[in-house]
């Protein structure tokens, strides 16, 4: 198997079960290969941010993972990220795209997030979500001011939805991105995940999450809608899948116990089938 080939494989491989999977399945090959790759770039950088090792090590990974992707676009990639060398090249992505992506991972290692304001819930949303979107659009094929746009808003739509659905699961990692304001405007004076997701006035907060993810939703549907729908079918996919993920949030409450929530897996499909090939 040729080193290229390789890393695809792998890269399919990291994707492999999850809705971003499914969703990127129904691409041209060369654009599944790219998402792919760039799916299995944010899993690597993404799990030295939730890495148990020292703050240090993990910024000195995060760092070298800085000085490979510069080495990439001078001609010269390292091994890892071979599998980027097309994609870049073939769809113009962006080294600062990828350099915001590492930017954001170090934002949770350089210290536990807990009750940001909204301008660095915001900063955090674009680089570890939005940046994403920048990457993709560009395989997509959008135009680009459509394609920063859909990357704006549907990216934050999408980690506004992650962070709801990741309360507990932040919580252990000593992690809460809920915004510091929304917080005080609920009479939360408290930053400590535990005291915080145990308040009464957590419903308000997570109400008031929810309505901004939807406007961005909406504002995403919006820039789909004008979009030639064979652009836009993978990104059709994520949104929808999320936004149910989001209602059954909503559905389910916000007091204890709160039981995950997942998109089954048939319905996933159902929203593929609906998309690909309807």
């Amino acid at each position: 198997m040729a080193l290229a080939e390789a890393s695809h494989a792998t890269a399919a491989a990291r994707a492999s079960g999850s809705s971003f999977y499914n969703a990127m399945r129904i691409l041209p090959r060369a654009q599944r290969d790219a998402m792919f790759e760039i799916y299995a770039f944010c899993r690597q950088v993404d799990d030295i941010a939730d890495s148990r090792a020292p703050r240090d090590a993990r910024r000195e990974q995060l760092d070298r993972w800085r000085a490979d992707i510069d080495a990439l676009y001078a001609g010269k990639p390292v091994p890892r990220t071979q599998g980027l060398l097309a994609p870049a090249r073939d769809f113009g992505l962006r080294r600062e795209d990828f350099h915001a992506i590492i930017d954001g991972m170090e934002m949770d290692v350089l210290a536990d997030i807990r009750a940001p304001d909204e301008a660095t819930l915001d900063l955090y949303c674009d680089r570890v979500a939005s940046a994403v979107g920048r990457l993709s659009v560009r395989v997509f094929g959008m135009g680009h001011q459509d394609g920063l746009a859909l990357a704006h808003h549907l990216g934050r739509a999408l980690q506004l939805t992650n962070i709801l659905r990741d309360l507990d699961e932040d919580a252990m990692f000593g992690r809460l991105y809920l915004p510091r304001e929304s917080l005080q405007a609920a009479g939360i004076v408290a930053t400590d995940p535990a005291t915080v997701l145990a308040s009464p006035g957590l419903a308000m907060v997570c109400a008031r999450i929810v309505e901004r993810a939807l406007e961005h939703f909406a504002r995403a549907d919006e820039i789909m809608e004008r979009s030639p729908r064979r652009l836009v079918r993978a990104p059709r996919i994520m949104s929808e899948a999320y936004r149910l993920i989001l209602g059954r949030l909503v559905a389910r409450g916000w007091s204890h116990p709160r039981r995950a929530v997942r998109l089954p897996r048939i319905r996933l499909l159902s929203i593929i089938i609906r998309h690909a090939f309807i």
